[in-house]
């Protein structure tokens, strides 16, 4: 008897991923957001390429078998994550490491624009208006980078090289890592707050009021991390209130962020559409690394990069 064909259902966005290599291996089924609760039952894994989708979340407490393993062509999971895929027995893995160096240079690259003033310049060419000004020194501030994952590590390994002294804050505190408890004292003593950390139940909002109020009038924001992580009302009002200097924010609650949003237009702050990670031949990279996996699957192989769907993040950082 022939060994039947395992399905892989495919969550597209445009441009699709390349699986070519997978060619028959597998019978590969696409999909969109509509189409996706008629599919699952029938799928034997589940590629969610379209990671802004939260068509996942919405369609798995529906009848019928789930799909055994599901991989997410992004670090963040919470755009899947639901009660009843947490407590299924499919894995759930991510694209662990593929952003880790992206997205920290991106960060330096806030970090420096944001110290030479180099948004101002920009304006003032437009302009065509010559006005001397004088820009901070990077090195030998301070940062607190919040999130000590892959990403979180590689933005405070590229600081360092800048010159800035870096702390690590993550869920719980370890060697080189602090914990949540001293969050506040961090922030208090920073030049550079970076958001780099996964939206969980106990991130969700975590950059409040009181957070930015404990942050020096001197310091700037950046979060490329997930919108939720930030309450945006609070960081508008820290903005005009001047108890910060600057923000960044990379990553949104609402995104593709409205023409109407008040956050355009508020002085000194940096917005950029969700692009920190996005270098070029990045769709090509989650491609290969999907096809690896898919691969160490199909032989019955222990997976990488596999996420606790309790904590909502790959455990060991």
């Amino acid at each position: 008897m022939t060994p039947s064909v395992p399905t892989l259902l495919v969550l597209d966005a445009d441009p699709p991923p390349r699986l070519g290599r997978l060619t028959g291996r597998v019978r590969i089924v696409h999909t969109d957001a509509a189409g996706l609760a008629a599919r699952l039952p029938t799928a034997d894994a589940l590629l969610v390429w379209d990671f802004a989708s939260h068509a996942v979340r919405e369609a798995w407490p529906g009848e019928g078998p789930r799909p055994g393993w599901v991989h997410t062509a992004s670090a963040g999971v919470d755009h899947l994550m639901c009660p009843e895929l947490a407590a299924s027995g499919t894995v759930v893995t991510n694209a662990r490491g593929v952003f880790d160096a992206p997205v920290a240079e991106y960060v330096a690259a806030l970090v420096l624009a944001i110290a030479k003033d180099l948004p101002r310049t920009l304006d003032l060419q437009r302009e065509h208006t010559w006005r001397h000004r004088e820009g901070r020194m990077v090195s030998g501030t301070r940062a607190c980078v919040v999130g000590s994952g892959p990403i979180g590590r590689a933005i405070a390994r590229t600081l360092k090289a800048l010159g800035v002294t870096t702390a690590l804050v993550g869920r719980v505190p370890r060697t080189g890592i602090h914990g949540p408890d001293d969050l506040d004292r961090l922030l208090s003593r920073a030049d550079w707050v970076i958001a780099a950390a996964p939206l969980t139940e106990q991130t969700y909002g975590m950059f409040d009021e009181h957070r930015f109020d404990v942050m020096q009038p001197s310091a700037c924001f950046v979060n490329v991390g997930r919108g939720g992580l930030v309450d945006e009302e609070a960081l508008v009002r820290a903005l005009e209130r001047r108890w910060i200097a600057a923000a960044a924010l990379d990553v949104l609650a609402t995104e593709p962020l409205p023409a109407d949003s008040p956050l355009w237009r508020v002085p000194g702050l940096l917005v950029s559409p969700h692009m920190s990670g996005d270098t070029v031949g990045w769709r090509d990279e989650l491609s290969t690394q999907f096809v690896e996996l898919y691969e160490r699957w199909a032989a019955g192989r222990s997976l990488l990069n596999v996420v606790d769907k309790k904590r909502g993040y790959v455990p060991g950082h």
